[in-house]
């Protein structure tokens, strides 16, 4: 197997902040160095066992979608090699191919979420109430059945180990104001069609998705963070779509739904894992087929 990073470690450069996948570095005052780690969590809780590989794929893919998505937004990357921010041989090696270096900015605490497809939470919230954070949907879809047209459905950013909370456009205009409310739903359905659209020609469908923006010193919106990888998407190949939609299943996926199916179904003490701190330890299997998942993703998208 591929070696694993599960936490980098650069001394040259101030640690900012570890998030549930990415450490970040300061370089000077006005960029960051993300380093993408092989961590993978569920549930918003971080396995204990990396996936090998995980973090330069996400990198690599992130940075494809970054430039097939330019012209409909600015997004936070600087055009500098990462690793010209750190110094050593053994640093520069832990980074490769797993960085960015990306325009600091401040964050916009808004997760901007796109559903093409009913599923997920999604799902779960239009069986309750036929709508989804606020949004009216026809009666009588099913579980990954293909919405109207897409839906902006936000959720605020929950504090590291909580858990997001979708809410309503109505709330994020009481969060940020009326025209960078607007400004953040209009260019993030923009994103999702383009993408959706590309990623049909390669065989894939783009259930949903997620984009973070900031501004940056001039208060002109950015696309920042990961942008359309397995970990803020949910993937479906769409030759095993139609089958699983017709029998009211969850489609085969290229996210981590594999890691959250087992986590689902294993038991402690023969109880149910309660999805807080600790995680069970994913069995090799799990590990493989997830790192295999995200790697035939990436390859069928840029193949």
């Amino acid at each position: 197997m591929t070696s694993a990073l599960h936490t980098s470690s650069l001394q040259s450069l101030p640690l900012l902040a570890r998030g549930k996948v990415r450490d970040n570095y300061a370089v000077g005052d006005d960029r960051i160095l993300m380093v993408a780690s092989d961590r993978i969590s569920a549930f918003d809780v971080i396995m204990g066992e990396p996936i090998p590989g995980k973090g330069v794929l996400l990198t690599q893919m992130a940075l494809f979608w970054f430039d097939k998505l330019d012209g409909i937004c600015p997004n936070h990357l600087t055009g500098d090699a990462p690793e010209t921010a750190v110094s050593s041989a053994e640093e520069k090696a832990q980074i490769a191919g797993r960085s960015m270096l990306v325009k600091r900015l401040k964050p916009i605490p808004v997760e901007a979420v796109v559903r093409g497809y009913l599923a997920g939470s999604g799902w779960k919230e239009y069986q309750e109430s036929q709508s989804v954070c606020g949004v009216a949907l026809p009666a009588g879809l099913t579980n990954a059945a293909r919405l109207p047209e897409p839906i902006y459905t936000p959720a605020a950013k929950a504090e590291m180990g909580e858990h997001d909370e979708n809410i309503s456009f109505e709330k994020t205009v009481e969060m940020v104001g009326p025209e960078l409310a607007a400004q953040i739903r209009d260019i993030s359905i923009a994103l999702y069609k383009k993408a959706a659209l590309f990623a049909q020609t390669k065989g894939m469908i783009i259930a949903d998705t997620k984009f973070e923006f900031g501004l940056d010193a001039d208060g002109t919106l950015t696309l920042m963070d990961e942008v359309l990888t397995p970990d803020s998407s949910r993937y479906w190949p769409i030759e095993g779509y139609e089958a699983a939609f017709r029998s009211g299943q969850n489609p085969p996926s290229y996210d981590k739904q594999f890691v959250r199916d087992w986590l689902e179904q294993v038991r402690i003490n023969g109880e149910p894992w309660r999805k807080t701190p600790p995680a069970p330890r994913l069995p090799r299997e799990v590990i493989e087929n997830t790192a295999a998942k995200y790697r035939e993703a990436l390859e069928r998208l840029t193949g």
